[in-house]
């Protein structure tokens, strides 16, 4: 640890009503997320991108979705200057206010049929406004709610905005399957998906409101009255924590390519290669997501009490073992057993994502964590921007799920917190604190 908390700490009201702001908000800007990256997978190749194959449609639709991948660094390098210069609560109002804009805008976007190219052109632009929106949102909330919290129970306190990627997931793919079952196919393609981003715009009143009555990290307030901000903040975390940069790059490779694996990739696979109902894979990401509610804060629980590498290097092992199961049992085309397979994916997903958020702020100083977040956004460019257009490609070559198997487990097992590419720092390193 780099340094301790200040000894004027938060009552623990106070904390809670953070972590409840902080949960609340980075869930709606989840929500909106996931719905675009949903909505690319099952509806977005066919009304924008009508004129190509099905599996040609999905990579090009899948391609405007790693847009907001593209933006997220961008996101945290500028969102990062204002937090670790302003303030951290104020990154949290602008953010959402970009997310949910944005997505309520694509609610309104005209397909190809009636403006043509300009439709995923457009699509593109606002999916970038929405990365940026993102690349923001997670270093905030994250902060917001460590630093409000207790010295001992960092891991717990900084897992509950990592809870509002599940809760968004859930909410997003949740109203996409509502929707697509109480429509037929023609209207759910023709307006009824548009519901589910035009309930962005009241939800991000709702977040705003709650955002709204929080107070300032006290740590972020300490340092600002002793005016030591830094001037260029992402400079300095160059300079003075350059392995704290890598190793938060490489933590973020391994959940992101197991996590866009099993809740994106999962519905191209049931759907373009099995031919099943895609009311199957929504149903296996719904069950995994709610499993994941509980699981996340456990496992950063459990981080605070047996260490934060331990923790996510048996969950990056468990992902890798399970990547050989995942497709053979996708195969079985039991919706049941596909149910049960991706809620033990994204199980294995939270024992790395639980202490993820912790293990990466402590890697900096106050001053600097903010910035030191836009290296874990750059990690999204060699992860989950590309997961599931690599998988697209390595079945379509290989003509087997096995090959995809592979790539996923050298992911998870190639991180730092995994540990297995770095024998040359000794069990010690894998296993010694932070």
């Amino acid at each position: 640890m780099i340094e301790t908390y200040s000894p004027v700490t938060p009552s623990p009201a106070e904390r809670r009503r953070v972590i409840a702001a902080c949960l609340v908000g980075t869930s709606l800007e989840w929500y909106d997320f996931f719905l675009y990256a949903t909505a690319a997978a099952v509806v977005f190749n066919r009304l924008f991108f009508p004129g190509l194959s099905p599996v040609l449609g999905t990579v090009a639709s899948l391609s405007t979705a790693a847009a907001g991948f593209i933006a997220r660094p961008l996101g945290g390098i500028i969102f990062g200057h204002i937090g670790d210069r302003v303030g951290r609560k104020q990154v949290l109002i602008i953010t959402l206010l970009l997310m949910g804009g944005a997505t309520f805008l694509i609610g309104l976007l005209p397909g190809y049929a009636v403006i043509g190219v300009a439709a995923p052109v457009l699509l593109g632009i606002l999916r970038f406004v929405q990365g940026i929106g993102l690349g923001g949102e997670w270093g905030g909330a994250v902060l917001m709610s460590l630093e409000h919290g207790r010295t001992d129970q960092r891991g717990f306190d900084a897992s509950w905005p990592q809870v509002g990627v599940p809760v968004g997931n859930l909410t997003a793919a949740g109203v996409l399957a509502l929707l697509s079952a109480a429509l037929p196919e023609q209207a759910f393609l023709a307006w009824g998906w548009r519901i589910g981003f035009l309930l962005s715009g009241l939800l991000m009143l709702v977040g705003l409101w709650v955002r709204a009555a929080i107070a300032e990290s006290p740590l972020f307030a300490e340092v600002e009255s002793k005016g030591e901000q830094a001037r260029i903040p992402l400079l300095e975390v160059i300079i003075r924590h350059p392995r704290g940069v890598l190793v938060s790059m490489g933590l973020r490779i391994g959940t992101d390519v197991a996590f866009y694996t099993f809740t994106s990739y999962i519905l191209i696979y049931l759907t373009v290669n099995l031919h099943l109902s895609r009311s199957v894979g929504l149903t296996a990401v719904l069950v995994g997501s709610a499993c994941q509610l509980v699981f996340i804060p456990l496992f950063g629980a459990l981080s605070d009490r047996y260490g934060r590498r331990p923790i996510y290097a048996i969950g990056a092992v468990s992902a890798a073992i399970w990547a050989f199961v995942f497709f053979p049992l996708l195969g079985t085309k039991s919706t049941p057993i596909i149910v049960v397979t991706g809620a033990i994916a994204l199980f294995t997903h939270a024992m790395m994502y639980g202490p993820q958020a912790a293990y990466v702020t402590e890697l900096f100083s106050t001053k600097l964590r903010f910035s030191g977040a836009a290296g874990y956004q750059l990690a999204g460019l060699l992860s989950g921007a590309i997961a599931p257009i690599v998988a697209i490609g390595l079945v379509a070559k290989f003509d087997t799920p096995y090959a995809n198997g592979l790539a996923l487990s050298r992911s998870c097992c190639d991180t730092p917190g995994c540990g297995a590419r770095f024998g040359d720092r000794g069990s010690g390193w894998l296993w010694g604190g932070a």
